[in-house]
């Protein structure tokens, strides 16, 4: 947990919600790459940064909502941090689960997730009688 190490709540709480959601999705996204046999090690790292960027998080809201649901959602990753072997679908679940938390970070779900997305229309065949 060494590169968030110096982060303070202070610091952490200078940016915004929408900014600290992000983040914390970022780093499970770096995650979601990490699930063969020699990236386990750091893969763990991966789920101990966001374990601790969902700490700094709690710390600095108040809103009681908001922080049951991220403690609920900390402890999930926290069973993925746990199991082995990785759970990839598990993994995407969750990241989609966290950028739907606020509106700005639901936004970058078809980016990141793009099974996501809604399926394309299917191509019309052109008439043959028209």
């Amino acid at each position: 947990m060494t590169q968030h190490a110096g982060l303070s709540a202070e610091r952490w709480a200078a940016f915004s919600l929408d900014q600290q959601i992000l983040m914390i999705a970022n780093e499970m996204n770096r995650a979601a790459g990490l699930a063969r046999e020699d990236d386990r090690g750091r893969l763990k790292n991966s789920y101990e940064r966001v374990l601790q960027l969902v700490d700094l998080t709690v710390r600095c809201h108040t809103r009681r909502t908001l922080l049951k649901e991220l403690l609920r959602w900390r402890d999930l990753v926290a069973e993925l941090y746990l199991f082995d072997p990785p759970r990839p679908d598990a993994h995407r679940a969750l990241l989609r689960c966290l950028l739907l938390f606020t509106p700005t970070a639901s936004q970058q779900i078809p980016h990141v997730l793009p099974s996501s997305r809604a399926p394309a229309a299917a191509p019309v065949a052109p008439d043959p009688g028209a």
